[in-house]
C-alpha cells in the first residue's frame, strides 16, 4: 500500500516541489519515500509497508523501458508471479507490486486485466515518445486524481487532492456547478471534483498521456469472474458464503496483523465471522460515542465478537471533541463530503493505528452490490415515477431547499446551466435496463467511489492504515451484476442473498434487527449549547457567506435558528454540510468566480 504521485510534460517540476508534493500524503506511506525523474517526467511514491517488507522497493524498474509506481494490493500475485516465471521472468523479491513491469512487458495495458486486488497505477514507457498511463480498480478503492495544463502540456497526478495541489501548478478555483452537485448528492461524483479542472479516475478506466498530447480516458474490463450459478437462491447463498470466505482469507495475507471493523451490521459482522474462521486471534473493532444516544450498535457488535472470539476494541469517541478534528477531517478529504461519518471514521482508523495495525477489513459496498439501502426497495415499489423521488433520497436538502439557500446570483447561474439533478434525471432515464439495475449500476459507478471508498481510502491513510474491502473485489462485483431483483429486494426487503447467506452463521439478533444507518446522530449531537452546534454557528459567519455570494446568508441564518429551537436530522445535515464547505474553502483557500460553466460529465 502506497501513496503515489508524478507528472508528464513541458514542465519542469524541481527536487524540492516533488518533496512537497510527497511530504503532503506522508502518513499513507510513512516507511519509505521515493521518486525518480528525468527530463519531462516523474513519478514517485510513499510506502507503507505491507506485504514483502524487506523488498518492493519503487519505482519498479523493468529493463531500459519500464518504470511504474503503485497504490494497492495485488491479492493473485503469487498465481501470476508463477505464470511469469514459466514464460522466463525472473524476480528478487516476493513483494506484490514486484510482477507489475513483468506484468506490464508481457501484455502491454491489457495486463490490468489479470489483477486481483485493489490498485492504482502509474507506468512510465520511455519506448519512442515517452507516455504515461493511469490505472485505477474495477470498483474505485484507491483513489488517483489529475489536472491537465493545456498551456504547459503537461499532467499531474497524486493519490491524494492536498499533495496534488503542491504541484503549484493548479489553481484552487471553485467548480461553481459542484455547490448544487454537492447538495444534491452529498458529494461531487463521477470524474469531477469540487476544484475546477481537478479529475479523478473513474473506476476500471485507463489514462493515456504520451508527451505533448492531450491525455485520453479509456475504460477496461476484468478477466475475473465469479464463476457461481445463480439458478436456485439457497445453492446460490451456500456458494456466495463459500467464495465470500475465500475473498477474506485472500485479503487476510499479510506479513502484518490484520484486524477488522465490526459496526454490529450484517455486512462487517459477516466479515468478522469469515475472518474468524480463516485466522485464529482476530482482532475487531468498533465505534461508539459517550454518552446515551440514537443508532448505538456497540451491542451488537459485542455479540458477535463474543459469538466468534475476537479481540474486541469498543473504541469510544468524545461529541466534544468534534470540532477538534474537523479541521483534520476536511483535509485529509480534500473536497467536502457531507456525511457526518467521516470524524467516526477518522478516529477509528486513528485507534486501530494506535493498537498496532496496518491494516483492516471493512464492510463496505455490500449495500450497493447486494442492494441494501431503503431508497432501493422505496424506489422498486414506488408506484408511478420513481425516479425523482430517489434523487431526492441522495441530497442534503430537496430541491426546493436548496433554491431557498441559493443567492440570487447562484440561482440565477444554476437556471442558465441546469441544475445536476436535471443531469441525473437525465442519466437515469437513457437506462434501457431494468429499474434497480439501473439504480446499483449507477450507485457502483457514481456514488460508491465517491461517497463511500474515498472517505475509507483518505481517512484511513491519514493514520498508515489500509483498508481491504471484500465486497468491492471484481468476482464479487460480477456477482453482482448478475443476480436477480428478487434475490437483492423483495416484498420491501433488502439484501435477500446476503441475509440467507449468513443465516445459521451470524446471531439471530444480527438478522432480525433494523437496518440502520452507520452514521453519526448529529440531531441529537447538533443541539444549543453542545460544542458541536457552537462549531457549526462559528463556521457559518454571516459575513463570509455574503461576500462570497453562493449561499444566502438570512436562510443560513433562518436554519441556524430553526435548529436551535426545533431541531431535527434534516436541519442538522444541511447545517453540517453548509459548515463543511465553508471549512474546505477556507483550509484550501478556494477562490470563487462566476465564469465557469456548468458541465456534467456523466
Amino acid at each position: 500500500m502506497c501513496r503515489i504521485f508524478g507528472y508528464l510534460g513541458y514542465d519542469f517540476v524541481d527536487a524540492k516541489r516533488l518533496k512537497a508534493v510527497s511530504d503532503l500524503q506522508f502518513k499513507g506511506g510513512p516507511d519509505q519515500q521515493s521518486v525518480l525523474s528525468e527530463s519531462n517526467w516523474a513519478i514517485g511514491n510513499n510506502r507503507l509497508s505491507i506485504v514483502g517488507l524487506d523488498g518492493g522497493e519503487q519505482p519498479y524498474v523493468g529493463g531500459e523501458h519500464i518504470r511504474i509506481v503503485f497504490n494497492g494490493e495485488i491479492y493473485n500475485h503469487h498465481a501470476l508471479r508463477k505464470k511469469l516465471e514459466l514464460k522466463g521472468y525472473q524476480f528478487t523479491d516476493t513483494c506484490d507490486g514486484t510482477i507489475l513491469p513483468a506484468l506490464y512487458a508481457e501484455y502491454g495495458t491489457e495486463f490490468v486485466r489479470y489483477l486481483d486486488g485493489m490498485f492504482a497505477i502509474a507506468i512510465i514507457d520511455l519506448r519512442d515518445t515517452v507516455t504515461l498511463t493511469l490505472v485505477t480498480d474495477p470498483s474505485g478503492m484507491k483513489s488517483l486524481y489529475y489536472y491537465w495544463d493545456e498551456q504547459k502540456q503537461t499532467i499531474y497526478f497524486s493519490s491524494e487532492l492536498p499533495s496534488l495541489l503542491a504541484f503549484e501548478r493548479i489553481p484552487k478555483q471553485l467548480w461553481l456547478s459542484g455547490v448544487d452537485f454537492y447538495l444534491t448528492t452529498k458529494v461531487v461524483f463521477g470524474e469531477r471534483t469540487m476544484f475546477d479542472g481537478v479529475y479523478a479516475l473513474p473506476p476500471s478506466s485507463l489514462l493515456h498521456a504520451r508527451l505533448g498530447e492531450k491525455p485520453k480516458l479509456q475504460r477496461w474490463s476484468t478477466h475475473l469472474y465469479a464463476n457461481i450459478p445463480t439458478d436456485n437462491l439457497e445453492e446460490t447463498a451456500a456458494h456466495l458464503r463459500k467464495h465470500l470466505g475465500e475473498e477474506v482469507n485472500s485479503l487476510l495475507l499479510a506479513d502484518v496483523p490484520v484486524s477488522t471493523v465490526n459496526s454490529g451490521g450484517l455486512d462487517s459482522s459477516l466479515i468478522t465471522a469469515l475472518a474468524s474462521g480463516s485466522n485464529d486471534g482476530i482482532h475487531s473493532f468498533n465505534l461508539s460515542y459517550v454518552g446515551d444516544w440514537p443508532l448505538d450498535e456497540k451491542a451488537y457488535a459485542r455479540e458477535v465478537a463474543q459469538r466468534f472470539g475476537t479481540t474486541h476494541h469498543e473504541v469510544l469517541m468524545d461529541p466534544r471533541n468534534f470540532q477538534k478534528l474537523l479541521p483534520s477531517v476536511v483535509t485529509h478529504l480534500g473536497q467536502p463530503n457531507a456525511d457526518p461519518i467521516t470524524l467516526s471514521s477518522y478516529a477509528l482508523f486513528e485507534a486501530i493505528q494506535q493498537a498496532g495495525f496496518k491494516v483492516t477489513i471493512s464492510g463496505d459496498g455490500a449495500d450497493e452490490m447486494f442492494g441494501g439501502y431503503d431508497r432501493f426497495a422505496e424506489a422498486v415499489h414506488t408506484l408511478g415515477d420513481w425516479v425523482k423521488p430517489y434523487i431526492g433520497s441522495l441530497g442534503v436538502a430537496d430541491a426546493h431547499q436548496r433554491w431557498e439557500l441559493y443567492s440570487d446570483d447562484y440561482r440565477s447561474f444554476v437556471k442558465e446551466n441546469g441544475s445536476i439533478e436535471d443531469h441525473i434525471e437525465h442519466t437515469l432515464r437513457q437506462s434501457n435496463r431494468g429499474r434497480l439495475d439501473t439504480i446499483l449500476s449507477f450507485e457502483r459507478e457514481y456514488r460508491l467511489p465517491s461517497y463511500h471508498l474515498r472517505r475509507v481510502d483518505h481517512l484511513s491513510m491519514a493514520h498508515s492504515v489500509e483498508v481491504r474491502v471484500p465486497y468491492c473485489q471484481p468476482r464479487i462485483l460480477d456477482l453482482a451484476n448478475r443476480l436477480p431483483d428478487s434475490w437483492r429486494v423483495d416484498g420491501g426487503k433488502v439484501k435477500k442473498l446476503l441475509y440467507r447467506t449468513s443465516e445459521g452463521l451470524l446471531p439471530d439478533s444480527i438478522l432480525t434487527r433494523k437496518k440502520q444507518p452507520f452514521t453519526l446522530p448529529i440531531d441529537a449531537m447538533m443541539r444549543k449549547g453542545l460544542p458541536l452546534f457552537t462549531a457549526i454557528e462559528q463556521a457559518l459567519d454571516r459575513e463570509t457567506i455574503r461576500r462570497q455570494n453562493v449561499f444566502n446568508p438570512k436562510a443560513v441564518e433562518k436554519l441556524l435558528q430553526l435548529q436551535a429551537t426545533a431541531p431535527s436530522g434534516k436541519t442538522a445535515l444541511t447545517l453540517w454540510s453548509l459548515a463543511i464547505f465553508q471549512l474546505w474553502l477556507d483550509q484550501f483557500q478556494v477562490s470563487i468566480s462566476s465564469s465557469k460553466q456548468y458541465q456534467f460529465e456523466g
